[in-house]
């Protein structure tokens, strides 16, 4: 207990030099003698109030309250000055600011709207007669323009640049000879499956670059003129009869290779053929006989009618075993009754 004593009052008395008044230490100012506290007796004999009269804590007040003068009266211009920060230039707006500008008066009047030229060979063709470009009545691909399956009833007028014409399934009943005029590039016209009985004389004569005409499926009972350009003519299915096709209206076309006429109502073979010609489909018409210059040459043995390789007589009233003399000339019989 003594120890914890000592030890207190050391810790006061050296918080008592640290606030005392400067100046040298006066020892006999303190009763050292008094401070000899070993004994259990002199605890029990100290006197408190000896020890507030060795010092005067007046002093110790003064003292603070000197000090705090002193550090009054220091000079204000030893104490550094605080870094100045410069002001930003007046005219610079501030971060948020947004800059007005005035947007030029609107037209008054509407821009004029583009027009489509439909009568030239743009990309929409010609006008039709429902009111519709063909182009967007049809489908337009490149050179080649599609109304299949459209309820069409007559030809639509078509870009000069057509180059295939591809019209089937539809209700197309008549075509006439200003259906095609100016189509100077036209290769192919397919109206299959249509319900054409009539076709102008002049309606394909003036196709300069015709190579496929193809009719089949439809009520045509005659031929018109036809340009001699053709390769490919198909008009099966038809009403065809040999009374309302041209004389000697193949006669001309040097470069026919394929020519279907089956099921018709044809008599008999429509000759000469041309030479060029490498099939011929007569199958289930009405004819009965053959000459012997049908397919050959009777004033020449030796002649030989090579390309000619696929002949079709099969469902016709003739029998084929009885004309031998018409074959001669050919690669391979016609297909058809033998008895």
């Amino acid at each position: 207990m003594a120890q914890i004593l000592a030890l207190a009052l050391a810790v006061n008395l050296l918080g008592s030099c640290l606030c005392a008044p400067p100046g040298l230490l006066d020892v006999e100012t303190f009763d050292l003698e008094n401070y000899d506290l070993n004994g259990e007796t002199d605890w029990e004999n100290l006197d408190l109030n000896n020890y507030g009269d060795t010092y005067d804590y007046d002093d110790l007040d003064l003292a603070v309250c000197g000090d705090i003068e002193r550090v009054e009266q220091i000079e204000v211009g030893t104490v550094v000055p605080p870094p100045t920060v410069p002001e930003p230039p007046q005219n610079m707006p501030p971060p948020d600011y947004v800059e007005e500008v005035t947007l030029p008066p609107r037209p008054t009047q509407a821009p004029a709207s583009a027009n489509l030229d439909f009568e030239g060979p743009g990309l929409f063709g010609p006008e039709t007669g429902l009111g519709l470009p063909t182009c967007l009545l049809c489908v337009c691909i490149s050179t080649s323009v599609y109304c299949d399956d459209s309820d069409i009833e007559q030809i639509p007028p078509l870009p000069k640049d057509t180059t295939y014409f591809y019209a089937r399934f539809n209700k197309i009943k008549r075509i006439t000879s200003k259906d095609f005029v100016n189509l100077n590039k036209l290769k192919r016209i397919d109206l299959t499956g249509n319900q054409i009985s009539d076709i102008d004389q002049d309606a394909f004569r003036s196709l300069p670059e015709l190579e496929d005409l193809l009719l089949a499926d439809n009520q045509l009972v005659g031929l018109p003129e036809l340009p001699t350009t053709l390769r490919h003519i198909d008009a099966k299915n038809n009403q065809l009869r040999s009374a309302s096709i041209h004389s000697e209206g193949f006669k001309d076309l040097t470069k026919l290779e394929f020519l279907y006429l089956s099921h018709n109502q044809l008599d008999y073979i429509p000759t000469p053929l041309p030479e060029s010609l490498r099939v011929l489909h007569l199958q289930y018409n009405n004819i009965q006989s053959l000459h012997e210059d049908t397919f050959c040459n009777s004033h020449n043995p030796n002649y030989l009618r090579r390309p000619l390789e696929d002949i079709r007589l099969d469902g016709n009233p003739i029998i084929i075993s009885r004309f031998a003399q018409s074959y001669v000339c050919l690669p391979r019989l016609p297909v058809g009754r033998t008895h």
